[in-house]
């Protein structure tokens, strides 16, 4: 890693990469001069030039211009820029030559320009063309950044608004059990305690077992049925077949919740029903909670923010892997979601 920090932070890479450079440009021309020293000359003057050329290009007109969209700017002045360095470059490889008329840009023009500007014009513009595929992997990583970000702390306020309504209801359940008896108090301020430890010491973590979430589930389930009516019927049906996945911690709860928070309350004669169902098949999570509900055309719409925050949960969990239907029809309230794990 030090060693990582070092080549980044110096541009050693850059360094590295001029001197290989270098090395082939001169092993594949140097049996075109004199000697071996001017051949090593003319090859360092054209590899700088080249160098100059690119990083005046990437790390000054690209950001003046290109980045602030003054496109023609940019164009006159990436023209004018090569152009005139394959003249300088020119006039100085004359110097070195000692035949400065060899190399003068108006003396056989077309040809000067064919073997110097043209050839100048497409490596600056490949060097160019590959500063901007980095910064543009750069930004798309920091886009990346960014979002994963932004959903974390989405998710994190997400769940600051669901665990205190959660134990907000199952303080509730509690309250209705103090004039009972002892032993259904007993049983219910376990549950709670259970439900408590979880919310508080084990929903930290971004995946939870799925028996854990199950488990919050029963504890819940089974404190609503102590307050139920006797005309109510809560079913819980959990197969043998969910387990050994994980889960976000919390994220069905605002489903149950919501079944028993909108139940209908129907006169003797007509049951009140929560039915709640799990159960997983070619790698597939099914769950689903149905729950009988009063017509009216003034009674509060059935969901809230519960429903919300874990349909926006699934969204950014989930995307892609997960399907979520709600109807509502009659007298009953049905959400049906499954999840591939």
């Amino acid at each position: 890693m030090y060693n990582t920090n070092v080549i980044t932070k110096y541009k050693l890479h850059h360094l590295l990469f001029w001197l290989v450079l270098f090395g082939l440009w001169y092993y594949f021309r140097y049996q075109d001069y004199s000697s071996r020293g001017l051949a090593a000359k003319i090859t360092l003057l054209k590899v700088a030039d080249l160098a100059l050329m690119v990083y005046i290009t990437n790390y000054v007109l690209i950001p003046r211009f290109l980045y602030k969209k003054k496109y023609v700017s940019f164009a006159l002045a990436f023209v004018v820029f090569v152009f005139a360095s394959s003249i300088g470059k020119m006039w100085l490889e004359g110097q070195i030559m000692h035949s400065p008329q060899t190399f003068a840009i108006f003396d056989r023009f077309k040809v000067r320009f064919y073997d110097n500007v043209i050839p100048h014009f497409l490596l600056v513009s490949t060097g160019a063309a590959f500063k901007l595929l980095v910064d543009y992997a750069r930004v798309q990583r920091r886009l990346g950044e960014m979002a994963k970000e932004k959903a974390e702390a989405e998710l994190n306020f997400l769940k600051s608004q669901i665990n205190p309504h959660f134990l907000f209801n199952s303080l509730n359940s509690v309250y209705f059990l103090i004039e009972k008896g002892n032993t259904q108090a007993r049983q219910a301020l376990h549950k709670f305690s259970d439900m408590l430890r979880y919310q508080l010491y084990e929903c930290n973590d971004d995946k939870i077992p799925i028996e854990k979430e199950i488990s919050y589930i029963q504890d819940y389930v089974d404190l609503q049925k102590l307050r139920r009516e006797t005309h109510d019927e809560v079913q819980f049906t959990c197969s043998q077949a969910v387990k050994g996945f994980s889960i976000e911690p919390l994220l069905l709860m605002p489903f149950v919740e919501n079944s028993f928070k909108h139940l209908s309350h129907f006169s003797s004669g007509k049951k009140n029903l929560v039915k709640i169902n799990a159960d997983k098949l070619n790698g597939e999570f099914h769950f689903s909670v149905t729950n009988t509900i009063e017509y009216s055309s003034t009674r509060d719409p059935v969901g809230g923010i519960g429903l919300k925050n874990v349909k926006r949960r699934l969204e950014l969990l989930y995307d892609g892997k997960h399907k979520l239907e709600i109807n509502e029809g009659g007298e009953l309230f049905k959400v049906d979601l499954k999840i591939s794990v």
